[in-house]
């Protein structure tokens, strides 16, 4: 079995619902996952817009410490962390905790959840951003999945 990421909220390349926007709801959509490699300890799970203007992608969602046995995330909930006791790193607001599509209107932006199987607990220090979500899982990653999914705003 491989290792695989979905949602119930919208299928790979398709629009994410605007309920799960920063004009909708902002709640992170439900995520859940199978084939977690042997070895995995725990996971992590990096969201961001590679579309968005500047010279990195727009990170919109760090979280780690997600055990290994957990099947899934429900759907969040506007200023409650997550469930299953894991932790959130800053994204490009520099604010902890997911923060929706938002991109000019125009063309639509695609929006990676990407899932990380670590063989190993992630130690961070408070608020990390991605550059620290990295280097901490460098050479820890036994296998990695990528769900992608599009928003486009009107003008």
């Amino acid at each position: 079995m491989s290792f695989e990421l979905r949602s119930t909220a919208f299928a790979p390349g398709a629009t994410i619902p605007a309920k799960y926007s920063r004009k909708g709801g902002n709640v992170h959509p439900p995520l859940s996952w199978s084939g977690v490699p042997a070895g995995t300890r725990e996971l992590a799970l990096l969201v961001e817009d590679p579309d968005a203007p500047g010279s990195e992608p727009f990170v919109r969602w760090i979280a780690y410490g997600i055990p290994a046995t957990l099947g899934g995330l429900p759907e969040g909930a506007p200023g409650r962390p997550p469930s299953g006791g894991l932790r959130e790193g800053s994204n490009s607001f520099g604010k902890v905790g997911y923060d929706g599509p938002a991109p000019p209107p125009g063309q639509p932006h695609h929006y990676h959840f990407k899932l990380y199987a670590l063989d190993d607990s992630v130690e961070l220090g408070e608020k990390p951003d991605k550059k620290a979500l990295l280097a901490a899982t460098k050479g820890h990653t036994l296998a990695e999945v990528d769900l992608v999914g599009t928003f486009q705003s009107k003008g």
